[in-house]
């Protein structure tokens, strides 16, 4: 490789780095989710099992780990369950449950847990963060993943999970962030035009979620206005881990 082609490489990744690094902004537009329907929540299950896919789950759990959970946990919009039971093996010490808006993904992530023999040990429920089908301080953790930009009302959601925990409970989110660097936004929009299944990319997935997510900033304000007298926001590239912990 000459000393030529060397350089060419080296200003070519110097100019993507440059052009992808900062960070885009977008005003913030709700999703249109559409699990509802069948096959868009097949094809959530599906592409759920690619292996970038499994390395975000083992990323959360690893997070979740940090906080020691233990009693009962509840995993607010479970989708098709692959979080919630891969919490419940990694975890066999914790009661599980996982919640979600629709029957479809109810209806699969049962499936799921049973394909696992986890169907004992792992309980999924319908429900909606804005009113959630628990008792006052009936958990000891809450987690819920790419879920947030989905609720009609965050705050109160985040109202209802405080409601729902015991004292000294906690709540880890994990979401993607309205600010992502810009590659990560142009890997999202080259998957949804070329990879994600037809279902999804005509509900505008991923990119619509992106959309419909909160920045840092934002989540910092919705936890400062929110019951939880804790709160730390971890952002990444493309992401956020938001932990709280009710007083």
């Amino acid at each position: 490789m000459t000393l030529g082609i060397v350089f060419a490489m080296v200003l070519l990744v110097a100019i993507l780095f440059t052009l992808g690094w900062p960070r885009i902004h977008f005003p913030r537009q709700p999703s249109l989710e559409g699990i509802e329907d069948r096959q868009a929540a097949q094809a959530y299950d599906r592409i759920s099992r690619w292996p970038q896919f499994r390395a975000l789950r083992w990323m959360i759990v690893r997070k979740l780990g940090e906080y020691q959970p233990s009693g009962a946990l509840a995993d607010i919009g479970c989708g098709p369950g692959l979080l919630t039971t891969l919490i419940a093996q990694t975890c066999p010490h914790l009661r599980v449950l996982g919640l979600d808006t629709a029957d479809e993904m109810i209806r699969t992530a049962a499936a799921n847990a049973s394909s696992l023999g986890l169907s004992q040990r792992v309980e999924f429920r319908k429900g909606d963060v804005g009113s959630l089908p628990l008792s006052d301080a009936s958990l000891d953790f809450a987690v819920s993943t790419l879920s947030l930009h989905h609720w009609s009302d965050a705050s109160r959601g985040l109202t209802e999970i405080h409601r729902v925990l015991k004292p000294g409970g906690q709540l880890l989110l994990f979401d993607l962030r309205r600010d992502p660097r810009r590659f990560f936004y142009w890997l999202l929009r080259f998957g949804q035009a070329f990879i994600v299944p037809t279902a999804l990319s005509r509900i505008n997935e991923p990119v619509g979620s992106v959309l419909a997510s909160y920045t840092p900033a934002e989540l910092e304000g919705l936890f400062a206005r929110s019951p939880f007298g804790q709160c730390k926001v971890q952002a990444g590239l493309g992401w956020v881990f938001v932990w709280g912990k009710k007083a």
